[in-house]
């Protein structure tokens, strides 16, 4: 097979799962299962959003809440990168603070709204409180689970050839801490993702999560089917982005592999 028939291969099998819920979208719609008033067509949602991003400001609410879920994950990652780290290279801090990791991550961010509207208010404070909430504990989990995984005798062999310990970080800790490191960069994303509709649901009034609330109030489903569709594009976008970058990064791990 040459190459121009590889790629058309590789854009079938990846066109084909949308093609396929597109046709049971339309499949559900026309079989009468469910009233055509509760799932509007595909086409329509397609209309909808091109009307939204021509005169009802969509591309704003999609910066908005881009913007909400980077800086959150930014600030979680950069706490549970060195907490995660900790938790995973010191088996006594790993045992002492498991416990309460848990809880906390076991906790719905929904379910401390009312918390952080007392103790942060409504502006974009307590918005990224909760998305900073959501992707801290998400990222310090699957850091500290990869750093435990990390095997000792690679600290050893390079203290036999001599290393100090500033070596031994710089070069052998560091590389092997980059995958865990951008691994929970991606789960952070996709929690602050399925986070973000909470989030705005503290007084916001612009972005994709308020978009939902207030269509959800007037019962507009196209809308709804809209504000969803662009988050789970936009977050499918950036894991995109995020493998390729880890991939670049992780070369490495191959060549050695190989």
């Amino acid at each position: 097979m040459n190459e121009r028939g590889r790629a058309l291969r590789q854009l079938s099998l990846r066109a084909a799962p949308w093609i396929g819920a597109i046709v049971l979208w339309y499949g559900v719609r026309a079989s009468g299962l469910v009233s055509a008033s509760l799932i509007p067509a595909p086409h329509q949602v397609a209309a909808k959003f091109i009307e939204l991003l021509l005169h009802e400001g969509l591309l704003f609410d999609i910066y908005i809440s881009t913007r909400r879920v980077f800086l959150g994950v930014a600030l979680g990652i950069l706490a549970a990168v060195p907490a995660g780290f900790l938790l995973g290279w010191y088996r006594p801090a790993r045992t002492v603070a498991n416990p309460m990791i848990n809880f906390f991550r076991a906790l719905p961010p929904i379910a401390l709204i009312p918390l952080v509207i007392v103790y942060f208010g409504v502006d974009e404070t307590a918005k990224l409180v909760i998305l900073f909430y959501a992707a801290f504990f998400a990222g310090v989990i699957v850091m500290y689970e990869g750093v435990a995984q990390i095997t000792p005798l690679y600290v050893r062999v390079a203290q036999t050839l001599g290393a100090t310990e500033f070596e031994i970080f710089r070069k052998v800790i560091i590389p092997l801490t980059v995958p865990h490191i951008l691994t929970a960069l991606r789960v952070a994303l996709g929690v602050a993702w399925a986070t973000l509709v909470a989030s705005e649901l503290i007084a916001a009034q612009r972005g994709l999560g308020a978009m939902i609330q207030n269509a959800s109030t007037y019962f507009l489903l196209d809308v709804i089917y809209v504000g969803i569709i662009c988050i789970g594009c936009i977050a499918l976008i950036m894991d995109l982005i995020l493998r390729k970058i880890s991939a670049r990064l992780l070369v490495w791990q191959e060549r050695a592999v190989g």
